[in-house]
């Protein structure tokens, strides 16, 4: 068994045709260095989450068998296993599963818990009847990316929720939900500024290109555009906000079972919902998304103490997901008790299965009952 970078083709379900190879060095090879694995396991709102959720729930690993979908340095499937699970498989797609040999080994686990090199979709697990009531958990949520989906794999995710589900299954997290919110950031006059800039240079090149080598090239100037726009403009950025930039009451566009939501749930997002600005005289700049995990079990099996995780704006230091911001070029001026009737789509893109697509739209009204410039436009997310 080893790591999908053979160069296949597999389908996605949004029809896209999937190099795998190209897959893997676009994804999954970053989770192969250390430095990567530091800095998650340096997110101490994560590591606590996680640290809770199994040893405040032990009754749901005791005796059990687990599967880690994603184990990195291997610590989830060591704390499984310090909870009392009988057998832990840990499957990793890099060369960390070499580290996370060596760490289960050093801390004398080898004989519970077998770390597995591959992808879901390509490991055969020694255990027959893996998928009976005695699995309790899947400990990693394979689409726990920033804003949840950014990270997600199609293959382990079709391989994962395609598990029958027994009634003794339980997956952590068990549920998830994603949130937007309105916000006020000085970083849509720095991306403005540096698309300003942007076009600035392209003017000088065309100029300078036609004095020193007779070439006019302004016919490239419309496309030159709009792919600088895409870059600086439309393209979702990751930042870690204070709750103070937050200007409005945080709406939930999705909920999520984890234990039964299907593909298209999840690759297909569409919610309309409406916040309430809280702040008097300010410019809506834009809006955030965050999610937040839950660890509840299953409704056949309840968690004895739920754990949430929440990638909110925090007044510390965050966590590593911090949030995606989709700023409004230009921003609104708007003030308290004005009300924001939001659009929200994601989809994957057809020709990039990485890359989402977030159609966000607004409009917004007074509370004297006058509206406000409405906007829709396109993001990219990868």
């Amino acid at each position: 068994m080893g790591s999908s970078a053979n160069g296949d083709r597999t389908a996605s379900s949004n029809g896209v045709s999937v190099d795998r190879g190209v897959d893997f060095a676009n994804y999954f090879c970053t989770y192969g260095f250390l430095y990567h694995q530091k800095e998650m396991l340096c997110d101490r709102v994560r590591m606590d989450a996680y640290f809770n959720a199994i040893f405040e729930n032990k009754e749901h690993f005791h005796g059990k068998t687990v599967l880690d979908v994603g184990t990195g340095s291997g610590i989830l499937a060591i704390w499984s296993a310090k909870a009392g699970a009988k057998k832990v498989y840990a499957v990793e797609a890099t060369k960390m599963s070499d580290h996370a040999r060596e760490l289960v080994k050093a801390n004398n686990l080898q004989d519970v818990v077998e770390v597995i090199e591959g992808s879901m979709e390509d490991v055969t697990l020694p255990e027959k009847g893996y998928l009976t009531s005695n699995l309790v958990t899947l400990v990693l949520g394979v689409f726990l990316g920033r804003f949840i989906m950014i990270e997600i794999t199609f293959h382990n995710i079709m391989c994962v929720m395609a598990f029958p589900k027994s009634s003794g299954f339980v997956r952590y997290p068990s549920h998830a939900r994603m949130w937007v919110a309105p916000i006020r950031s000085g970083l849509g006059d720095q991306k403005t500024s540096d698309y300003e800039s942007s076009i600035h240079d392209w003017e000088c090149f065309l100029n300078e290109t036609k004095t020193y080598y007779g070439v006019d090239m302004s016919v490239l100037t419309k496309p030159f555009c709009e792919e600088q726009r895409k870059y600086y403009l439309q393209t979702s950025l990751w930042n870690n906000l204070h709750p103070h930039q937050v200007i409005g009451i945080p709406a939930i566009i999705k909920e999520i079972d984890c234990l039964t939501v299907s593909v298209s749930e999840i690759l297909n997002v569409r919610a309309d919902v409406s916040s309430s600005i809280t702040v008097e005289k300010t410019f809506l700049c834009g809006f955030a998304g965050w999610f937040d995990v839950h660890f509840r079990g299953s409704r056949e099996n309840p968690a004895r103490n739920e754990i949430e995780l929440t990638t909110a704006p925090s007044v510390d230091n965050g966590t590593h997901w911090g949030q995606q911001v989709f700023l409004l070029h230009p921003p609104l001026r708007v003030s308290e008790g004005d009300v924001m009737a939001v659009s929200f789509s994601m989809n994957r893109s057809k020709e990039n299965h990485r890359l989402l697509e977030v159609d966000l739209g607004c409009e917004a009204r007074q509370s004297s009952g006058k509206h406000l410039r409405p906007f829709n436009q396109r993001f990219y997310l990868e």
